[in-house]
């Protein structure tokens, strides 16, 4: 094929916008295709994606604060590991804590299912339990917080 007509076909495929153009002549064959742009080693180059912002006026950094849950206020527990939380010993079974219920350091307040163990996690701090922040059975991450005690 000639290299004036492979060069036509190149520019076909940028004007018309198809994404790909395969032709045979004979036993010649030529494939175009508009795929990602690859920079020297090969591996696609990142695309730049203009941010749309709601019409409220406000600013990037403003709308990113408003959507950032509130630390909550007391000693957090946070998960020790990656499992699923229960918040009693069996099912059917009464739960360790409840909100309002006092706690010494130490008490057993949930556990965390993690690769067929069971996990024992005991308060850090005595107080009263103010919050529940996981539901019974849910998957929880390494730092996640799960109670907080005031």
């Amino acid at each position: 094929m000639d290299l004036r007509k492979v060069k036509t076909l190149i520019d076909l495929v940028q004007q018309s916008g198809i994404s790909e153009l395969e032709i045979q002549e004979g036993e010649e064959r030529v494939r175009i295709s508009r795929g990602p742009i690859a920079n020297a080693a090969g591996l696609p180059q990142a695309v730049a994606v203009p941010m749309v912002y709601p019409a409220t006026g406000a600013s990037p950094a403003a709308l990113v604060s408003a959507e950032v849950p509130a630390e909550p206020q007391g000693h957090v527990l946070k998960s020790p590991m990656v499992g699923t939380f229960y918040r009693s010993a069996a099912p059917g079974a009464n739960p360790f804590v409840e909100i309002g219920q006092t706690v010494k350091a130490g008490d057993t307040v949930c556990i965390i299912e993690a690769m067929k163990l069971l996990n024992e996690i005991e308060a850090g701090a005595d107080g009263v339990i103010k919050e529940i922040l996981v539901e019974n059975g849910q998957p929880v991450e390494y730092g996640q917080p799960l109670i907080v005690i005031t």
